[in-house]
């Protein structure tokens, strides 16, 4: 009975391994895109591609981009992206660590003096936020400090204050204040999305100190070049050739992990024609390498599974749910069976936030597409599901209750039911009646 057991339970997750990667990614965030225009970064509260795409956004900005700052400025950044006691995992990450929003954007500005000012509390939330599956674009500084390093003429420079989602090395092109040409490959995967009038190369992009990418040494298994320099034709002083030098390049580490784009030059403030086509193709091809969804766990029958610890406990797989995010489980529904009863209980204290209850055979259950849901306000919740269809059925936990905003000189600044944001305890369980 006890190699039965193992057996089944290596049946019901290779199931679920080869569903995955049919699964939907873009679902379960609660917002698409956060701008970080922090210290020493660009402070705009505007990017064209979020309002072209209709992507839901939200920022942090340092008021009016000065020139010096005040400890109060580093302590609300760090608190915002690395955690304070009213959100003890940081803006960026859910309380089990996975990505809150599906994407960074990181603007230009200074790279590594924007890295120290966010603390290794804010450089880790970020190398987190990837790891498990937000996607990250990057341009000018927002590129520089996405790498390892800088590779300077005998050592390596900005390793402390850089953040390594992408294991590579950058190189400044040494060209200020002045435009380039982007050209792309045939193959260049930001194709499938514009075609760029039908030409292979979009011209007149703003560059200023950016940089490209080392790819004699160093370059890291899976990158990809999207964009090349073209100068050709152009009177500028070079410090070192960069003709056909990465402009643009990208990497997803695993199927996990999210996409990190970066990008030397500067299409970002562009609202219309073929420099926003570039910048929203960087933002949709970032969205498109979201991580995998994943399951917390297989529900075991009758035993019930209490999501009751918080972020410094370091157990994600039983931590509480944030605000508009899904938590999967697995259940294996065998032959026979009469009944599937699906309970969802808040920990006692916990009755004021609005949980749902979903289901779905074969698939990850989400709001628009559960075959079976209980979306009753409260956090108390049943199912009772006759004749399942016997295999693996997926279970999903929503959390509706989430805070509300408003625009400031510092971005977005949260209100309402701030609670929310250290997560909501839970427990769930799973009863088979044959």
């Amino acid at each position: 009975m006890k190699y039965r057991n193992i057996f089944l339970l290596l049946v019901l997750f290779g199931t679920v391994a080869n569903t995955l990667s049919a699964q939907d990614n873009t679902k379960g965030y609660y917002k698409d895109l956060f701008v970080d225009g922090g210290i020493t970064l660009t402070s705009r509260n505007d990017l064209p591609a979020a309002v072209y795409l209709q992507l839901s956004m939200e920022s942090f900005l340092c008021e009016a981009q000065k020139t010096t700052f005040s400890p109060a400025d580093t302590l609300m950044q760090r608190q915002l992206i690395g955690g304070s006691p009213i959100d003890e995992n940081g803006i960026l990450l859910y309380p089990d660590g996975q990505p809150r929003f599906r994407m960074i954007y990181m603007n230009g500005g200074t790279a590594a003096r924007h890295g120290r000012s966010l603390g290794e509390e804010g450089k880790n939330s970020i190398r987190q936020f990837v790891r498990n599956g937000g996607s990250y674009v990057g341009s000018c500084a927002g590129a520089f400090i996405a790498s390892r390093a800088v590779k300077g003429d005998s050592a390596l420079k900005y390793l402390d204050s850089y953040l390594g989602i992408w294991q590579g090395l950058t190189i400044s092109t040494g060209i200020v204040k002045s435009q380039t040409r982007l050209t792309l490959d045939s193959i260049s995967p930001l194709l499938r999305y514009y075609d760029f009038g039908g030409r292979l190369y979009v011209d007149s992009v703003r560059h200023n100190g950016g940089g490209f990418a080392v790819t004699d040494t160093d370059w890291p298994e899976g990158s990809e070049i999207l964009a090349r320099y073209d100068i050709s034709g152009r009177n500028f002083k070079l410090k070192r050739d960069i003709q056909g030098k990465p402009a643009i390049w990208a990497q997803k580490a695993s199927r996990q992990s999210g996409r990190v784009i970066m990008c030397g030059s500067h299409p970002e403030f562009v609202a219309s024609g073929e420099r926003l086509e570039l910048m929203c193709a960087m933002v949709r091809y970032a969205l498109d390498g979201n991580g995998e969804p994943q399951l917390k766990a297989e529900l075991t029958n009758g035993k019930t599974r209490n999501m009751f610890c918080e972020t410094s406990d370091r157990k994600p797989e039983f931590t509480r749910i944030g605000d508009k995010q899904y938590h999967h489980f697995a259940v294996r529904v065998p032959e026979g069976t009469k009944t599937l009863k699906l309970n969802l209980r808040p920990k006692n204290g916990y009755n004021n936030y609005d949980l749902f209850l979903l289901a779905a055979p074969g698939h990850f259950a989400y709001l628009g597409d559960a075959a079976y849901k209980d979306l009753s306000t409260g956090a108390v919740k049943e199912l009772v599901i006759t004749d399942p269809k016997p295999g693996v059925f997926y279970v999903s936990v929503y959390c509706n209750t989430t805070v509300e905003t408003e625009q400031t000189l510092y971005g977005t600044r949260y209100t309402g039911r701030l609670d929310v944001l250290n997560g909501v305890p839970y427990s769930i369980t799973a009863e088979i009646q044959n």
